[in-house]
């Protein structure tokens, strides 16, 4: 037992954790009662499924809409909500209903599982997650579903404003529209797309953040990564808005038949959206070839530590940014908000960003040798950037994928989920701190 529980250190245990809710998903996906026809999903359509949903990404075989009972929606539904926060998160929460205390162990998988820099006030930040996400949730839920009610029996609108609530909270995706049309019909609705864009941001700045800005009026003060993910995310949807209204403003097929207003909410959805949600209002496969690369930038990115959100994050690119710049001006420190970033940190940015470009590199690779239905290199390049991201967009690729696509789709959405590091961490061997140094070298760089 000894050596199981030393072998089965956070990052494996999160693994195995995150696949064994997959392998249940898809379990249940495959049975009669989760598909309209009757027959279930192959299982390799069902895996496909339970990996987008628990990795919240959105990317689908076949339309959530049309093809899923009830049965299969809320299995769907659950694989979102626990992958959106962790199935650590909830099984805390099962914890403290039943009265169990959080051991060490269990504490710091949940600061492994959230990303938080120490154990210290973990289970006190994991009951502000289950109540920041009710929260926004059940306001989301209500907001979209009375607005729903004008196009659809009441029933119907409740249950599609819970749906995409949870969905857009977790940054997944899902949507019930029917022919993979998303919320192409609301592009110039400001409640569903201020209601859906603040829910996708809510989701995706990260629970450390929202847990700091809830505690502002008794601190006073924010932390160098609360501010580093408010000041990149906005930046970030305020330049992609401005660049794809610019972009697109003479595109027919999308936001020039649209009145001024329509033109501003279509481009800020669209900015918003690959942070890594998944849903868009906007046909994909229309946009003009510089929205397409900006939308696949935006990707990569992501959105906060600790939060629903894909991507390397915008922590990771802000240090990254700043260390260039501090290169460029000569200066030995890195230096953000006043603050001095450890050399760790930098390490740590440069090796998520670079083994995230591997891995998107490889899988678009492997994609154009798997896949043929694409003409367009951007198109193997968007599929695999969308999965890596956990965003789910898709310029129409993922429903004509071929097997070993959709195998390869699906290892890009886990890894993408977890990060790579923690995939390579939880595959390694125990890591050992090294018994010697060797003296310096020096290679001539650029």
């Amino acid at each position: 037992m000894k050596k199981t529980r030393d072998f089965l250190d956070p990052p494996k245990i999160l693994v195995l954790g995150f696949a064994t809710v997959i392998l249940i998903g898809a379990c249940l996906l495959t049975l009669p009662i989760a598909t309209v026809d009757g027959s279930g999903l192959t299982f390799l359509n069902a895996l496909f499924t339970a990996t987008s949903a628990t990795c919240v990404t959105g990317l689908v075989v076949v339309d959530t809409g049309t093809a899923f009972t009830k049965f299969g929606q809320i299995v769907i539904l659950a694989l979102i909500q626990v992958g959106g926060l962790g199935f650590m998160t909830f099984a805390t929460f099962f914890f403290f209903l039943l009265g169990k205390r959080i051991s060490l162990r269990e504490r710091l998988l949940l600061q492994q599982s959230l990303n938080n820099l120490s154990i210290e006030g973990i289970v006190r930040l994991v009951k502000r997650v289950l109540i920041f996400t009710a929260v926004f949730e059940i306001a989301g839920a209500i907001i979209l579903a009375i607005r729903f009610a004008f196009d659809m029996p009441i029933g119907k609108a409740i249950y599609f404003g819970i749906f995409h609530s949870i969905s857009n909270f977790n940054n997944a995706g899902f949507d019930l529209m029917g022919e993979y049309r998303s919320l192409t019909p609301y592009v110039d609705d400001p409640t569903v797309v201020l209601t859906v864009c603040a829910l996708i941001t809510l989701g995706g700045i990260g629970f450390i953040v929202l847990n700091e800005l809830y505690e502002y009026h008794d601190t006073h003060r924010l932390s160098e990564h609360t501010k580093v993910v408010l000041l990149t995310s906005l930046i970030l949807t305020l330049g992609g808005t401005i660049l794809i209204f610019l972009f697109e403003f003479g595109n027919e097929k999308t936001i020039e038949p649209l009145s001024y207003m329509g033109k501003v909410l279509g481009a800020l959805f669209q900015a918003v959206t690959p942070r890594t949600a998944g849903t868009n209002t906007l046909p994909i496969a229309d946009l003009t070839q510089s929205t397409l690369f900006l939308l696949v930038f935006l990707m990569f990115i992501g959105a906060g530590p600790g939060s629903t959100a894909g991507g390397i994050k915008v922590t990771t690119l802000a240090v990254l940014l700043k260390t260039v710049w501090s290169q460029i001006k000569g200066k030995e420190d890195v230096v953000l908000f006043r603050r001095r970033i450890v050399i760790d940190t930098i390490f740590r940015a440069l090796t998520v960003t670079v083994s995230g470009l591997f891995l998107v590199m490889v899988i678009t690779m492997l994609l154009t040798i798997t896949e043929k239905e694409a003409s367009n290199f951007i198109v193997y390049l968007f599929e695999a950037t969308s999965a890596f991201g956990t965003v789910g967009l898709s310029m129409g690729l993922t429903p004509e994928l071929s097997p070993i696509g959709r195998i390869l789709i699906i290892f890009t959405m886990f890894a993408g989920r977890l990060g790579p590091l923690t995939v390579a961490y939880a595959v390694a061997m125990r890591r050992k701190p090294d018994a010697f140094r060797y003296t310096k070298g020096k290679i001539m760089i650029g």
